[in-house]
C-alpha cells in the first residue's frame, strides 16, 4: 500500500492542489503533496479551486503555495500521479528517478484531467468531479484493502 503520494500538474495551482486536498481529506493517514512541472512557485491555489474545496467539502486550502517539481520531492514519493499522459514524459525528462513510480491520475478509467486554468467556474466543477471520480477508483483499488 502506498503511503506517500505526490500529485503533479503543470502550475500546481488548479488540479494538483484540488486532488491533494481531497486525498488528504479522504485518507488523512497518507502523506500527500503536490508540485508542478512548471510550478507557479509560491502562488496560492486558484480561487475557483479554493471555493470548490470549501463549499463542497468544507476544506480550507488557502495555505497552499505552488512549488516546482524537483528530484528531492520525487525521492520521497512512493507514487507519483500526473493529470495528463504528456505529463509522464515531461516528468521523466525533468526527474528521471520518477520512472516506475509515475502513473496517470485517471489510469483506472483511462482518462486525462484537463487543465481548467483561466477558465470559468463550471470548467473547474467538471475537473473537480473528474478528480473525485478518479480518487474513488484509486481508493477502491489501492487504499481500501
Amino acid at each position: 500500500m502506498f503511503k506517500n503520494i505526490l500529485i503533479v500538474c503543470i502550475g500546481n495551482i488548479c488540479r494538483s492542489p484540488m486532488a491533494e486536498a481531497l486525498l488528504k481529506y479522504r485518507l488523512p493517514h497518507l502523506e500527500v503533496s503536490s508540485a508542478g512541472l512548471y510550478g507557479m512557485v509560491d502562488h496560492p491555489a486558484d480561487s475557483h479551486a479554493l471555493e470548490l474545496l470549501s463549499h463542497r467539502r468544507g476544506i480550507d486550502y488557502s495555505s497552499h503555495r505552488a512549488r516546482q517539481l524537483t528530484p528531492h520531492i520525487v525521492e520521497s514519493a512512493e507514487l507519483v500521479l500526473v493529470m495528463e499522459t504528456g505529463h509522464i514524459k515531461e516528468a521523466l525528462r525533468q526527474v528521471p528517478i520518477a520512472r516506475g513510480r509515475i502513473h496517470l491520475f485517471g489510469k483506472w478509467n483511462n482518462m486525462e484531467i484537463p487543465d481548467p486554468y483561466r477558465q470559468d467556474r463550471h470548467v473547474f466543477e467538471d475537473v473537480f468531479n473528474m478528480i473525485e471520480t478518479c480518487l474513488d477508483i484509486w481508493q477502491e483499488k489501492i487504499w481500501s484493502q
